[in-house]
């Protein structure tokens, strides 16, 4: 009989949003799902690790028959802690998210959902991470949960190379709407940022992150294009940053 599949599920929302209670909804019918995720919010923390304090990993029993655990880190280091401290073996698939929130574009680059998958995939379990451009926390997840079960059923059906990593993002579309799923690249887009100078209630000075999102790429296999199409959007990421264009001409042309 075959053994059964272990899904690894976590993100950055905290073990108690929302859309990690969507994700695990949407991959339990395949496999035994175990739960590893942060004790409170975590956005924008990307890559980053715990050093300086020591780490809490505490049973929850939040979601009814999954083994679910809170970490007090990151979210790669729960992916860490999920290897080294509760897995018995690498899960077959990791899952991250339901995010709140768009990681489409540079958006990757910061965000803990999917820095979290990104861990996984450096140890060689295939990972995804879900985003959904509704920031609501009232959201209706029926869709991105849909889209969650269909790319995670495909991935534990198909062989994929070690360090398989894919950026999911699900439009704000309703169902009669949506189009499908669009295998995309990365646009070329960015936040323009500014810092907003206020006075705290004792006149001292602090600062806000505010900004404008700029799309500077008009191609049409992008994120951002079949996203404001009503596509949920994939793409194959990778964690090696090597320049590989720019290598090979600095090895023709440099000397030293």
């Amino acid at each position: 009989m075959a053994e059964e599949k272990i899904i690894l599920v976590t993100n950055d929302d905290g073990v108690t949003a929302p859309g990690i209670r969507a994700l695990i909804e949407a991959v339990s019918p395949l496999g035994r799902v175990v739960v590893v995720a942060p004790d409170s919010p975590q956005s924008g923390q990307g890559h980053a690790i715990t050093i300086g304090t020591p780490l809490r990993l505490e049973p929850v029993t939040i979601f009814e028959g999954i083994e679910a655990w809170q970490c007090s880190g990151t979210p790669v280091d729960c992916v860490k802690l999920a290897r080294a401290r509760i897995l018995h073996r690498l899960p077959d698939i990791c899952v991250s998210g339901i995010n709140h929130g768009a990681n489409h574009s540079i958006n990757v680059i910061y965000s803990g959902t999917m820095s979290a998958a990104m861990e996984a995939a450096i140890e060689g379990v295939p990972s995804v991470g879900f985003s959904s451009l509704d920031y609501s926390y009232e959201q209706d997840f029926v869709l991105s949960k849909k889209v969650a079960f269909t790319i995670a059923k495909k991935m534990l059906e198909t062989p994929l190379p070690v360090g398989t990593l894919f950026n999911v993002n699900i439009p704000m579309a309703a169902e009669d709407e949506f189009k499908g799923i669009r295998v995309s690249r990365q646009a070329d887009a960015k936040w323009v940022e500014a810092f907003d100078e206020r006075r705290d209630p004792r006149g001292k000075k602090y600062y806000w992150l505010t900004g404008e999102f700029v799309n500077r790429d008009k191609g049409e296999d992008t994120d951002v294009w079949a996203l404001a199409n009503n596509y949920a959007s994939l793409v194959p990421v990778q964690f090696d940053l090597t320049d590989y264009k720019l290598k090979k001409q600095l090895e023709a042309e440099w000397t030293f």
